[in-house]
């Protein structure tokens, strides 16, 4: 007796629908997303074998190079409400389209009374107007680097509820006495445990 043969049946999948929902998801991811600007500082980070990934919310990082003290405040909900601290604390006010402005920089290094003409400026003005001094990292308690990482470490316990990280990125050829001078602003909160950041050494574990 013959066997039966079964019927072939076409092996085409119509993957046109697959495709319809991929360009979506990436016509949304690119939409959505928001593109990192590149640091004014121009750092030269040390190398090293430790491994341990900087974490994207709760922290701050402090950048330091060439003298400047540049400061990076993660999260746009922190930023908003360390701007409202500091404004109360120096007597200042801010509009909604400052504040929002603000809360899209990736870091800063002016003096608290040049912030609003920074403020002002677009990304391209920033970097050509020699206006980035640096935030005054006096270690005294009324100094500005003070007072930004006091309102900072304040409004993320408020909004979070638990204790913000610093990082210190430094300028491997950097001098000592200002990185002292962000250790001991560091100290005078209390703030004695903080990270390094340093770049990938090769071989490292």
């Amino acid at each position: 007796m013959g066997r039966a043969k079964v019927p072939r049946k076409s092996t085409s999948i119509d993957m046109t629908a697959m495709c319809d929902v991929s360009f979506l998801l990436l016509t949304f991811f690119i939409l959505t997303a928001t593109a990192r600007q590149p640091d004014p500082l121009d750092i030269k980070i040390p190398s090293s074998t430790v491994q341990f990934k900087v974490p994207d919310k709760d922290i701050s990082i402090i950048s330091i190079g060439k003298g400047k003290v540049f400061l990076e405040i993660v999260g746009q909900d922190v930023k908003r409400l360390t701007l409202q601290k500091m404004a109360e604390q120096y007597g200042a006010t801010f509009t909604e389209e400052e504040t929002k402005r603000f809360s899209v920089l990736p870091s800063f290094g002016v003096p608290f009374g040049n912030l609003k003409q920074f403020l002002a400026m677009n990304s391209e003005q920033r970097d050509k107007s020699g206006i980035q001094t640096g935030i005054p990292s006096d270690s005294t308690t009324n100094g500005e680097l003070f007072n930004w990482i006091k309102q900072a470490r304040l409004a993320t316990g408020e909004l979070h509820g638990i204790d913000m990280r610093v990082s210190i990125k430094g300028n491997s050829d950097e001098e000592y006495p200002t990185i002292r001078k962000v250790v001991d602003v560091l100290q005078k909160q209390k703030v004695n445990k903080f990270s390094l950041i340093t770049s990938a050494e090769a071989g490292g574990q």
